[in-house]
C-alpha cells in the first residue's frame, strides 16, 4: 500500500472567520477514505446528525458536507463534559476521475457514507491481446 500523504486527525473545531447563525462549535468530521477498482468511499463520523439535517453539495470540483447536530438539554449541573455537540463541515476537491452523476450517500447511526464512483476512463481494465 503506497503512502498517500493523508494525516490522521483528532476531533477538532473548524477555525473560520465567517459568522454563524447558530451559537455552536463547528467540527471537522473524522473520515476514512477507501479505494476500490470502481469507486472511492468516504466514511464520515458525524454523531448526532440525522439524514434530515445533512446537506451535501457538489459545486464544480468541490464536494461540501454540512451536518447540523441536535443540541441536547442536560438536567442538573455538569460535573464533567468531554463530548461537545456542534455542527460538522468538511470539503473535498474532486478530480476528473470521479463520475459526478453517480455519487450516492447514505446516513446510518451518525455515520455518513459517500460513494464516489470512478469515471469509466479512470477504471483499470484488462486489455485482450489478439493473435
Amino acid at each position: 500500500m503506497e503512502d498517500k500523504d493523508l494525516q490522521l486527525q483528532e476531533k477538532k473545531e473548524l477555525q473560520t472567520k465567517a459568522e454563524s447563525t447558530r451559537d455552536v462549535p463547528v467540527f471537522v468530521p473524522a473520515v476514512d477514505i477507501y479505494e476500490s477498482e470502481s469507486a472511492l468511499t468516504v466514511v464520515a463520523d458525524m454523531p448526532g446528525v440525522s439524514a434530515d439535517s445533512l446537506d451535501i453539495d457538489l459545486d464544480n470540483d468541490q464536494l461540501t458536507i454540512r451536518g447540523t447536530a441536535a443540541t441536547q438539554e442536560s438536567e442538573g449541573s455538569v460535573l464533567l463534559q468531554e463530548y461537545s455537540v456542534g455542527d460538522y463541515y468538511r470539503q473535498f476537491t474532486l478530480s476528473d476521475a470521479i463520475d459526478r452523476s453517480k455519487i450516492e450517500a447514505t446516513m446510518k447511526d451518525g455515520v455518513l457514507k459517500v460513494v464516489l464512483p470512478k469515471a469509466e476512463a479512470a477504471r483499470p481494465r484488462k486489455i485482450t491481446v489478439r493473435t
